[in-house]
Parts: C-alpha cells; structure tokens; sequence
C-alpha cells in the first residue's frame, strides 16, 4: 500500500511542477527519486533506523539489503500514515522528506538513464553501439562488488563499480559521459 501511495503522491507532484515534460521524462524523474537508494537515504535521515529490530547479520550489514530494510520502513510507514491519517498527511510528509530531493535531481540531471544517454552519444559522434565486460568480481555471493568497463569497439573508455553489475555498468556509462564531455 505505501508504495502505491508514493508514487501517486510523487507522480502528482512531478506533473504539476514539470509540466512541459515527456511522459518519458517524468518517468525517468519519478524513478530516480522513488529507488531504495534515495528512499533509504530519507529513511534513515528521519531516524527510522533508529526503530528497527534486527539481527545481527542485518545489523552489521551497511549494503543493499540494509538499503532495502530501509526502503521498505519508509513505504510501510506511508502505508500505515495514509491508513491512520488520510492522504494528506502522506502528502505533507512526502513533501517535507523525499521531494526536496527532486531539485538537486533535476539541476544534475541525474533522472536521466545514463546508459541509454551514452548509447545515443555513441551512435551519434562515433558511429558505435557501446559494450559493457565485466573486469573484476569479487566478494560472497551476499555482497558481491562488480567492475565493469564500457568499450567503443576495442577502446575501453571508462570504468565503474557496484554491487551489481547493472549498477556498474550505469557508473561506466556516467564515467563515459564525462570522459567523452557529452554532459549537458
């Protein structure tokens, strides 16, 4: 139920405020701030953490799964707000602590998908359809970390790493922007 509430509340909010944007666009928007990234971060900005009871291994763990735990509150907590106060407390928690974050979104254009934007530059100025290769892999299979690079024929032009390898390879594609100047 919270995260049904989130995106209307977020879905509303975007269309209202970016108006002349695509449908596109504004999707891209609304998941670059609804993601366990950026939720977790809001989570645990308000104190959630603080109320959790978990184990041990959760405890220590500071990865994705932690993030996840954490996303998971904030939504459970706008499922049960919305349940016990109505949609216009969601609505005045939402604004006061995800949607500030959708200026800084905006002005560093991080809504945009990096690794379909550095597929157009790349057809567009060098007539080659990126390839992303896994360089390294390391860690359990719990907390695996990825190196990925991304090529232009045999050019490796940028690295990136994550904790998956689709999270590397969109911080090859980001590090590829800047190597090649094709930011905005």
């Amino acid at each position: 139920l919270g995260d049904a509430v989130l995106e209307l509340i977020v879905t509303d909010f975007l269309y209202k405020k970016y108006p002349s944007y695509t449908e596109g666009e504004l999707t891209a928007l609304r998941s670059a701030l609804v993601n366990a990234v950026i939720i977790s971060e809001i989570a645990s900005g308000v104190g959630m953490n603080d109320y959790l009871l978990l184990s041990k291994g959760e405890a220590k763990d500071n990865g994705k799964a932690r993030q996840y735990i954490l996303a998971n509150t904030y939504e459970a907590y706008i499922g049960a707000l919305y349940l016990d106060q109505g949609i216009e407390m969601v609505d005045k928690f939402i604004h006061k602590t995800l949607l500030p974050k959708t200026e800084e979104i905006v002005i560093k254009k991080l809504w945009r998908d990096a690794k379909s934007l550095v597929q157009e530059k790349a057809q567009e100025f060098v007539n080659f359809t990126p390839a992303y290769k896994v360089l390294h892999e390391s860690g359990p299979d719990h907390d695996k970390h990825f190196t990925v690079g991304i090529y232009f024929g045999t050019n490796l032009i940028a690295e990136g790493k994550g904790q998956s390898k689709q999270e590397a390879e969109q911080k090859a594609a980001e590090a590829a922007l800047k190597v090649k100047n094709w930011l905005d």
